[in-house]
């Protein structure tokens, strides 16, 4: 029973995960909309930074989904080692807080994968 559990457990993941990469996808594409609409440069460069750290805040929530299909799948490898549904509890026992919680957002917000066109639609920004 409990694999099955495991089972169903990391599809909804799966989906949810997958989910989220469409969603930072959407919000590179509105930056993108935002770098040829929006005519104020200044207004322009200040919608940039927040999509860029809404995307790392996106990021920060797939990765922990992702942490949680490790578990899951290691508990299936395993033969049900790992407990089902407990992506909550799970986080919450290592939840940082203040200080350390903007470190998360800000780090996922720093890796390539997410920061690369930023940059470059804020130079575009300013040069146009």
């Amino acid at each position: 029973m409990t694999t099955t559990a495991l089972q169903q457990e990391w599809l909804a993941l799966q989906a949810q995960h997958e989910r989220y990469e469409a969603l930072t996808l959407a919000v590179k594409l509105a930056a993108v909309a935002v770098c040829v609409v929006v005519p104020d440069s200044v207004l322009a460069l200040g919608l940039i930074a927040l999509l860029w750290l809404q995307e790392g805040v996106l990021k920060t929530f797939q990765g922990r989904l992702g942490d949680r299909l490790l578990v899951v799948e290691a508990g299936v490898k395993a033969g049900a080692a790992a407990l089902p549904m407990q992506l909550h509890s799970d986080w919450l026992l290592g939840r940082p807080r203040g200080a350390g919680l903007l470190a998360q957002y800000l780090k996922s917000a720093l890796r390539p994968t997410v920061a690369l066109p930023y940059p470059l639609l804020m130079a575009l920004t300013v040069a146009c």
